[in-house]
C-alpha cells in the first residue's frame, strides 16, 4: 500500500504529465508523418493500412504479455526504456530514408518495434496515476482529467504541428523531430517518480520462473473476465478502438487528401478535434464528480461515433467536417476520464500493471485491422461507401451502453471486486457519485 502524504506534493504528477505530454506529441508527429509518407512514396491506401497494421500488432502482442514483466523489472525502468527504444526506432526510418536504403519491409519492421515497445511504457505510466493523485492531495476524478487532458494537449499540439511540418520540411524530417521527443521524455520521467516506491521493481517471495510468471499473469485477465462493467468496456473499446484506427490511419488522410486539399487541412481538422477533447477533458476533471457517469458516458459515445463518417461521406468542403470533428471533441474528451476512473476504482493496486495490460490487450486485438481492413475497403469500393460502412458498425457498438444494463454500474463500480478496492480509490481522494 502506498504511504500516507500528510502534505501534498504535485510535482511528481506534474512531472509525469509533462513526461507524457512531450512522448504523446511526438507520437502524433509519426502517427500523422508515417501515413502521408506511404501515400506520397507509393500512393496506396492498402500499404498505408499494412504499415498500420505493422505498428498495431505489436502493441497487441506486448500488452497480452507484459503485465507482470511492468512489476518484475519496475514501472520506472520500464517506462525509461521504453521511450528510448522507440526513439532509435523512429530516426532510424528518416536515417535509412536520406542513405537510400530504406525500404517498404524495413518501414513495417521498425513501426512495429515501436509499438512492441510503446505499450510497457504507457501502461507503466498509467498504473502510476492513483499514486500521483493520493500524493498530489487531487480526488481521482479531476487526476484523471488532467491526465488525458495532457494527452489530449499532446495529439493538439501534434496534430497542429504535423501538418504544416509535412508540409513544410517532409515527413523524413518531422520523424527525426518525434525521435527527440522521446530523448527527452525519458529523463523526464525518471526524476518525476525518483524515490516513489510504486514506481520501482516490486520485491516478490517466489522467484522468477515461467509458473510464476503465468500465475500472475492469468491473474490479470481472470479479474477483467469476472468484472462484468470492466469486460463490458474491453468489449465495446474493442470494436470502436479498430474503427477508429481505420479512420485516422487509412479513412482520413485519404479525404483529406483526395477532397480537401492536402496535410495542411489534415493537420487542422486533427487540431479542431484535440482542441476540444482537450476541453471536454479539462472541464470533465473539474466538474465531472458531480454527475452521474453512465448517462454522460452513453451520450458522449453515441456523438463521437457516427457522425463524422457520414458527414466526410457527403461533403468534399473543409468546414462542415471541421464542425462535426469539433463537436465529437468535446465528447470525446469526458470518455476516458470516465473509463480511467472506474478502471482504478474498480482494480487493487497490487493488480494494476497485470489489469491494466489486459485491458489494453483487449482493447487493442481489433485495432492492427482497422487500417488494414480500411486500406483494402478503399481500394476495393471507394471512400463514401467505406466511411458509410464504418460508421454503421459504429453505430451499433456505441450502442451497447443503452441496451445492456450492466453500464449502469459506473455510477457505483461495487461489484465484488469493486469493493475490494473501495478503500483504495477514497484513500487517492476519489469522489464517488
Amino acid at each position: 500500500m502506498p504511504e500516507d502524504f500528510s502534505t501534498p506534493d504535485r510535482r511528481p504528477l506534474t512531472t509525469v504529465l509533462a513526461a507524457n505530454l512531450v512522448s504523446i506529441t511526438g507520437s502524433c508527429l509519426t502517427y500523422m508523418g508515417v501515413p502521408w509518407f506511404v501515400l506520397q512514396s507509393t500512393g496506396s491506401a492498402a500499404k498505408a493500412g499494412i504499415v498500420a497494421f505493422c505498428t498495431l500488432l505489436p502493441v497487441v502482442l506486448a500488452a497480452l504479455v507484459g503485465g507482470p514483466v511492468i512489476d518484475r523489472i519496475g514501472r520506472r525502468r520500464v517506462s525509461v526504456a521504453s521511450d528510448l527504444a522507440c526513439g532509435v526506432a523512429v530516426a532510424a526510418i528518416p536515417l535509412l530514408q536520406f542513405a537510400g536504403a530504406l525500404r517498404f519491409w524495413m518501414l513495417c519492421v521498425l513501426m512495429a518495434v515501436t509499438g512492441l515497445c510503446r505499450t510497457p511504457g504507457e501502461t507503466a505510466r498509467g498504473v502510476l496515476l492513483p499514486t500521483l493523485a493520493e500524493r498530489a492531495g487531487m480526488p481521482l476524478t479531476r487526476a484523471a482529467g488532467w491526465y488525458d487532458g495532457a494527452a489530449r494537449c499532446a495529439a493538439l499540439t501534434g496534430s497542429a504541428l504535423g501538418g504544416v511540418l509535412v508540409a513544410e520540411l517532409g515527413a523524413a524530417n518531422v520523424l527525426l523531430a518525434d525521435a527527440a521527443t522521446f530523448a527527452v521524455a525519458a529523463p523526464l520521467f525518471a526524476f518525476g517518480v525518483r524515490g516513489l516506491p510504486e514506481a520501482q521493481a516490486q520485491q516478490r517471495a517466489e522467484p522468477v520462473s515461467s509458473r510464476a510468471y503465468r500465475r500472475e499473469l492469468a491473474e490479470g485477465y481472470r479479474f477483467v473476465a469476472t468484472t462484468p462493467l470492466l469486460l463490458g468496456l474491453c468489449l465495446m473499446t474493442l470494436v470502436t478502438r479498430g474503427l477508429d484506427q481505420g479512420w485516422s490511419a487509412v479513412l482520413l488522410p485519404v479525404h483529406a487528401r483526395e477532397e480537401l486539399g492536402g496535410s495542411v487541412e489534415l493537420g487542422l481538422l486533427n487540431a479542431a478535434f484535440g482542441v476540444c477533447a482537450l476541453t471536454g477533458a479539462l472541464v470533465y476533471g473539474a466538474v465531472g464528480s458531480r454527475f452521474r457517469r453512465w448517462p454522460v458516458f452513453t451520450i458522449a459515445f453515441l456523438v463521437v461515433g457516427l457522425p463524422r463518417f457520414v458527414v466526410a461521406a457527403f461533403t468534399d468542403t473543409f468546414t462542415p467536417l471541421a464542425v462535426i470533428m469539433a463537436v465529437e471533441g468535446l465528447a470525446c474528451g469526458v470518455l476516458n476520464p470516465i473509463m480511467a476512473t472506474v478502471t482504478y476504482e474498480t482494480v487493487p493496486e497490487e493488480l494494476r500493471s497485470r489489469v491494466l495490460s489486459a485491458t489494453t490487450a483487449s482493447v487493442q486485438l481489433a485495432t492492427p485491422l482497422g487500417g488494414l481492413a480500411a486500406g483494402f475497403l478503399v481500394d476495393a469500393v471507394g471512400p463514401p461507401s467505406t466511411l458509410l460502412m464504418v460508421g454503421g458498425a459504429y453505430l451499433l457498438a456505441t450502442l451497447c451502453p443503452v441496451i445492456f444494463p450492466v453500464w449502469r454500474r459506473m455510477d457505483s463500480p461495487g461489484s465484488p471486486h469493486g469493493r475490494a478496492a473501495g478503500s483504495l480509490s477514497r484513500g487517492s481522494g476519489a469522489k464517488r457519485v
